[in-house]
């Protein structure tokens, strides 16, 4: 069964996270969905690389998945944000529950009252802790995989504790490096922009997200930093007794990537015939493919063995695809999966110790040395590879950014993500929201190379100082 044209992304993307088997869409809970085993060791490749970056300055933690309902409200704001996509658990078998207990929708009320345990001294500061989770939303709008999902099954999220706000801030900042450095890797372009006041997470002094254009000129909002300050630190008592013994209250910072980071690596590189995936996190990294002929059948088998023993020697993993499918239906089958490096040896190769070698992202093939084929010749490929793929997202994502000057050119943004020049005043957000029908992500933090504005203007509104701000139709 062949795909639909990526011009139909919806369509494209429904099919492609089942035929490339990433998710089952078929479990009888709506908006709950299971990981094929190729699409979860594509998630673990992925997280694999989350983790690491996280595991240099935190520790890994576990808290539970049910929170009273006592502790949920206690922040007023914060459960104002979730209430209406809290899932309870009322009973313990046929017994009523004395205190409901909440599916934790995030984990700020499950972490924070063990955190006023475990900090007293200044000597416990910073704190630093992540947990790779699922956490439950209600969600009512049209569901998808790993883009919109009423169990998000891997959600990574980072909280932390500090003696100041100024110190939180630091944090903040070193949060976005770690995401531009995990984005970096995975070849995705993505925007770094400041929610309105109006727009953060329930309880934080600000929000900064990363958001990043899907192919149907949607955006995708990929990761989130927020600075809480010492709001959630005043509602659980997380005090704190500094060198002169006074007792002072926190200040907190909260980070999270979900498997939305899933959803982008799929649909921005993915293509009429399939995924396209680095190397670095592709399940099957290579695969080879031998090319029988009569009377040649056993030399080409034992050329394609020696070429497994070596990719194997080399800790590449890979298919040696001795099928009985045609060439081409192995083709189809391996681009469908995004194999990042294809191998294909026949008769001709067999007698110049070559190899036909073409990678998922370009057309091209040519011949190498099987005795040539080496870590770093594989570590050139793949590095060169994920630039091609990262140059072909940006190209991509600068077609569908438009500039407009005027409020009437915020009329045609149905496939456009819009930059343009706003005052932070509230009236001014509301208005441009109601005209183009469409979100105010925010304000840019810093002004991506391929984002092409040459100087701010004023407020498109108002007239007032103005700053680079992106509006867009969002998932």
């Amino acid at each position: 069964m062949s795909l639909p044209s990526k011009d139909n992304f919806s369509e494209w993307y429904h099919e492609i996270i089942q035929q490339a088997e990433i998710m089952d869409i078929r479990y009888p809970v709506k908006g709950l969905y299971v990981w094929y085993p190729f699409g979860f060791r594509l998630r673990n490749n992925v997280y694999k690389k989350l983790r690491e970056i996280m595991d240099r300055e935190h520790d890994e933690v576990y808290f539970p998945t049910l929170i009273p309902e006592t502790e949920l409200r206690k922040e007023s704001e914060h459960i104002r944000g979730f209430e209406n996509e809290v899932y309870w658990v009322t009973h313990g078998g046929n017994d009523p529950l004395d205190v409901k207990l909440a599916l934790r929708p995030t984990s700020e009320t499950a972490m924070y009252p063990m955190f006023a345990l475990w900090i007293r001294s200044h000597a416990d500061l910073p704190l630093k802790v992540y947990q790779i989770v699922n956490t439950f939303r209600y969600e009512t709008k049209h569901t998808r995989p790993l883009i919109r999902l009423r169990e998000i099954t891997s959600f990574k999220e980072a909280h932390t504790a500090h003696k100041s706000f100024e110190e939180a801030e630091i944090q903040v900042k070193k949060a976005i490096e770690y995401y531009k450095e995990f984005y970096d890797f995975l070849a995705i372009p993505y925007m770094v922009i400041r929610r309105p006041d109006w727009d953060k997470f329930p309880g934080a002094a600000y929000t900064i997200a990363f958001d990043t254009i899907m192919p149907d000129g949607r955006t995708l909002q990929i990761g989130t930093v927020h600075h809480l300050a010492d709001n959630f630190a005043k509602t659980f008592g997380i005090l704190y007794e500094d060198v002169g013994g006074e007792h002072r209250y926190v200040h907190q910072t909260c980070y999270g990537i979900s498997e939305r980071c899933i959803a982008a690596l799929i649909g921005i590189h993915g293509d009429d015939n399939g995924l396209v995936l680095p190397f670095e996190v592709s399940p099957i990294q290579a695969v080879i493919i031998p090319i029988p002929y009569k009377g040649k059948d056993e030399v080409v088998r034992e050329a394609s063995k020696k070429l497994a023993n070596k990719l194997s020697d080399l800790g590449i993993k890979f298919v040696l695809d001795e099928s009985e499918d045609r060439p081409g239906a192995k083709y189809y089958k391996w681009e469908l999966k995004g194999v990042p490096i294809r191998f294909e040896i026949g008769p001709k190769e067999v007698e110049s110790g070559e190899v036909v070698v073409s990678f998922r992202d370009e057309k091209r093939k040519f011949k190498a040395k099987i005795e040539e084929i080496s870590s770093e010749v594989i570590s050139r490929w793949a590095s060169e590879m994920r630039e091609r793929m990262r140059k072909k997202a940006i190209e991509m994502m600068k077609q569908k950014l438009v500039y407009p000057k005027d409020v009437d050119g915020l009329k045609e943004l149905e496939r456009n993500v819009a930059v343009i020049s706003l005052c932070r005043n509230r009236e001014c957000g509301e208005y441009v929201e109601e005209i183009s029908k469409a979100r105010l992500l925010g304000w840019l933090e810093e002004t991506p190379w391929w984002v092409e504005v040459k100087e701010v203007d004023s407020c498109i509104v108002c007239g007032g100082k103005g700053s680079l701000a992106v509006l867009a139709k969002s998932y």
